[in-house]
């Protein structure tokens, strides 16, 4: 079966207008809803991954961008703006009749753990989350990513300046590493792997955690 063009929409939230580009699974099971971080937007590596990936295994894949990136701006708000966008598009999901993984990646799994109870999210999945500033390991963020109150799988650079795996509290999380993975899961030589080799660490992690739900 030939895989469905992405289409891209508008959705109008309180924080702006948000846009949803929609990679349908041919036989969709699940729907993963997925944010870039504060830094970039929906062209990272590995949400673009999972855009490609995913669907041929019965996930479809929203990759939405928020408000603020829709209108151009160079900074992300704070946290509680990013909420209020992230809670405007959720209706537009639910439509589609699957349940929802609620994602994203740095920001946007902070967002995605901080309202997943909330909109009755069926999963959370949490790339890079930033468990802390860089340096800052008193900064913890923890509480959101153990407060999300769903199945969680957080996928994270062994050498993430905002939180290595090592320093992730215990939780019921899954936890997938990627093998000296920075924050955007790019790897140096040294790490004996090559970038194609890590995102689809990345993607695999993923398909394995997803087919999993609801088993």
């Amino acid at each position: 079966m030939t895989k469905d063009a992405p289409q891209s929409e508008i959705i109008p939230t309180d924080a702006g207008e948000a846009r949803i580009t929609w990679h349908p699974a041919p036989s969709a099971r699940l729907l993963l809803a997925v944010s870039h971080g504060a830094g970039g937007g929906i062209e990272a590596r590995d949400l673009q991954a999972l855009a490609a990936e995913l669907p041929a295994h019965g996930v479809s894949v929203a990759l939405v961008e928020q408000p603020w990136r829709v209108a151009g701006k160079k900074l992300a708000p704070a946290p509680k703006t990013l909420d209020t966008g992230w809670r405007g598009i959720w209706p537009t999901l639910e439509k589609k009749g699957l349940p929802v993984i609620s994602g994203g990646r740095s920001a946007g799994a902070r967002v995605a753990c901080r309202t997943a109870t909330e909109l009755g999210a069926a999963a959370v999945l949490a790339l890079s989350f930033p468990l802390h500033p860089p340096g800052r390991p008193e900064k913890s963020r923890a509480d959101e990513l153990l407060g999300a109150g769903v199945p969680t799988l957080v996928v994270q650079g062994g050498n993430d300046p905002f939180g290595k795996p090592a320093e992730f509290p215990e939780g019921t999380y899954d936890l997938v590493e990627i093998p000296f993975g920075d924050h955007g899961f790019a790897v140096p030589k040294r790490a004996g792997i090559g970038q194609d080799e890590a995102v689809r660490r990345i993607t695999d992690g993923v398909i394995h955690w997803a087919g999993m739900l609801g088993a």
